[in-house]
């Protein structure tokens, strides 16, 4: 009598319920299938839904605590073993560790640019005098005064495709449990790693270089985080993801938040990216109102320095006077659409 094939082990994935969530956790579930396949292990992915406040709370993110409110359900999850491994957003993660918790895996970063999704086309310069424009990023709403002081800046919250559906003519309907609006607004600013994922690029309208703006520390790139004591199995598929280049760059810009003291609204930008000459790190502290700002830009020959760099350009800018420029520690800001 042959015995029966045991089933293949299964591997819980947690994960946001947002679409943008389930793809960003069905492309590290893929991944992790091929792994183990390619090791002669085969295992099942199962993505296993867990609700955050930040999904469920329509306030303003700046004041339900910022990245935390995304990242803190999703590891607790992790810690009571209701998953093995839980797929982030980096940028959702504070930079302060959990104890018991390790990112074990950077995989490769998506474009870390923001991008204007704008009615009829429009690119930002495009815009009318007064155009209303949404984002709930004080970050961005600094950049966008800083290069065009007359627009008014909408706070607003949501996953992409509500966001979107506030600008009319974009075609997209609500995701999720916020909610939408009637379109009201001429353009919004996200992040281009989610419209990608999203399969949303058609809805850009400009995609800004660091000229223009600078994305927030970690955007683009996923973090993939399990118990610090995760069997040798699954340690080793999750190194096999990670992406030395973009632990590189996500490591710089995570010191140089820290360096600085940057609370989750703190207006700073910054981007890391890593060439055949090495690591090139470059920031900017905005005043809220868009009326100043200090930028900086340091670049070393070995990624292996990476957080010291990002510790070495903080002190940089708080010698320019970047604390005088905007309030570094900041985590309940006025809204966007009042700093003028």
């Amino acid at each position: 009598m042959t015995s029966a094939t045991p089933p293949p082990r299964t591997i819980r994935v947690g994960t946001r319920g947002s679409a943008l969530a389930r793809a960003q956790s069905g492309m590290i579930a893929r991944a992790l299938e091929s792994a183990a396949a390619a090791a002669g292990e085969p295992v099942g992915v199962e993505l296993v839904p867990v609700r955050t406040q930040g999904d469920v709370d329509a306030s303003s993110l700046a004041g339900l605590g910022g990245v935390g409110a995304f990242a803190a359900a999703l590891r607790l999850a992790v810690l009571n073993g209701q998953c093995d491994l839980a797929v982030h957003s980096f940028k959702d993660l504070p930079t302060a560790p959990v104890r018991g918790l390790r990112v074990w895996a950077t995989p490769k970063r998506e474009d870390p640019r923001d991008a204007l999704c704008g009615r009829n086309g429009m690119d930002l310069d495009d815009l009318p005098r007064g155009a209303r424009v949404g984002t709930g990023s004080p970050r961005r709403a600094a950049q966008l005064l800083l290069r065009r002081p007359d627009l008014q800046i909408v706070d607003i919250r949501g996953n992409v495709p509500t966001r979107l559906s506030r600008v009319a003519g974009t075609g997209v309907w609500p995701d999720g449990p916020l909610g939408a609006r009637r379109p009201e607004l001429d353009a919004v600013v996200l992040a281009m790693a989610g419209l990608l994922r999203l399969g949303l690029a058609d809805r850009v309208t400009e995609a800004f270089d660091e000229d223009v703006m600078l994305p927030a520390a970690s955007q683009g790139a996923l973090a993939v985080e399990a118990r610090a004591d995760a069997d040798p199995f699954l340690a080793s598929l999750l190194t096999g993801l990670d992406h030395a280049a973009t632990r590189a760059e996500v490591t710089a810009e995570r010191a140089l938040m820290e360096g600085l003291g940057a609370g989750c609204a703190a207006p700073v930008g910054v981007l890391a990216q890593v060439d055949e000459r090495g690591l090139l790190l470059d920031a900017a502290v905005i005043a809220l109102s868009g009326s100043e700002a200090v930028r900086s830009r340091l670049r070393i020959p070995d990624t292996r320095d990476a957080e010291a760099l990002g510790h070495r350009l903080a002190s940089d800018l708080l010698g320019y006077g970047a604390g005088d420029v905007a309030d570094l520690h900041a985590t309940k800001p006025h809204r966007a659409g009042e700093q003028r």
